[in-house]
Parts: structure tokens; sequence; C-alpha cells
């Protein structure tokens, strides 16, 4: 069992048998009674932000959460097979663990996978990816200027939008985080 003088940012805690990641923290000494600490945690597996305020030397209970490299492959069924970089394994990540990073999941491309006890928690991708355009609306002589957008569907079958001039076969970065189209991409 650890205090609370050993949070830190991204320290991972058992809270009644959920996983929360410390997001911020905050020692406060105020002049008048005890110190706190101040937390900020959000869910590690339904995304829920919630503060939470601790005495000083309170006991926590700290998780041990692995974060390693894994390739993904392809996806099986409802479920998504990933192979550990380091020795080879793989192994199988269901749909609802995966949540929506599918939108974004190319064959052989690296993550990293947060693994408790063998379990894993959540897939994390890089900031951006790389995907081509594989239909969008053609686009019309003088849409070069000015912000419009229209929709248009990634490789990964996820749908964006981009703007007007974008034509089918295009490669484009896409904020994992978000969605956002980001930008074209010559190569």
């Amino acid at each position: 069992m650890a205090s609370t003088a050993d949070i830190k940012n991204g320290i991972v805690l058992n809270i009644d048998g959920q996983l929360w990641t410390v997001i911020e923290f905050q020692h406060v000494k105020p002049g008048k009674g005890g110190a706190f600490v101040r937390t900020k945690m959000k869910n590690i597996m339904t995304g829920k932000v919630v503060d939470k305020t601790y005495n000083a030397g309170t006991k926590i209970d700290v998780e041990n959460v692995d974060r390693r490299d894994f390739t993904y492959l392809y996806a099986d069924g409802d479920s998504f097979v990933f192979m550990d970089k380091s020795d080879y394994d793989q192994i199988t990540i269901p749909a609802v663990v995966v949540g929506d990073t599918k939108n974004f999941l190319l064959e052989n491309q690296d993550v990293t996978v947060a693994l408790n006890n063998g379990n894993p928690l959540y897939v994390e991708l890089p900031a951006s990816v790389i995907l081509e355009v594989t239909y969008t609306e053609p686009g019309l002589q003088g849409d070069r200027s000015t912000g419009g957008t229209k929709p248009a569907t990634v490789e990964t079958g996820y749908e964006i939008q981009v703007p007007l001039f974008l034509e089918t076969g295009t490669k484009v970065k896409v904020d994992t985080r978000t969605g956002d189209y980001l930008g074209r991409v010559n190569e």
C-alpha cells in the first residue's frame, strides 16, 4: 500500500475495484487545518473524469499497469488480434476494449496496449495516422477556397469530414483522438 505522497501524473489507482489514472494532482497545505491532495482522475474503462480529494497520508491502492508495444494483425469477428513486439506472443482483445480506436487501425500498425495482470485495459494509437480516402463525392472546379467540407470514407470504413477539393485515392492525416482531418499527405 502506498500513501498520497506517492501520487504522480499517470499513476493508476484501484478504487472500489475500478482502475483510475491520475491526470493531474496538487498537494495543498492550507494555513489552517491538515494538508490534503486534490486529484483529477480518469476511469480507464469508461473514460469518465472525476475530482477526488484525499487527506495527506491516506493509504491508496496503486495498480501495476504495463504499457507495451504491439503490432495490430487482423480483426477476428468481434475481436482484434495483436502481436507483442518483444516476444511475438499474440493476444486477442475484444472490440469493447478496443473501442473507437478500431476506426483508425490498419494491419501491421504499431500501437501501445496497457495491460493489468495480463488483462488488456485499452489500446493507444499515435496522435495521428495516415489513411487513404476510399470514397468521396467528386470535387468541383472552384472548390479550392474557403472552408466547406464534405463526408469522406477512409480505408478503415470510418467517415470523416474533408475539404471540398479532396478526391478519392488521396492520402490524408487524421487525428486519432478526435477523428478530425489534419491535412493532405503527398507521398
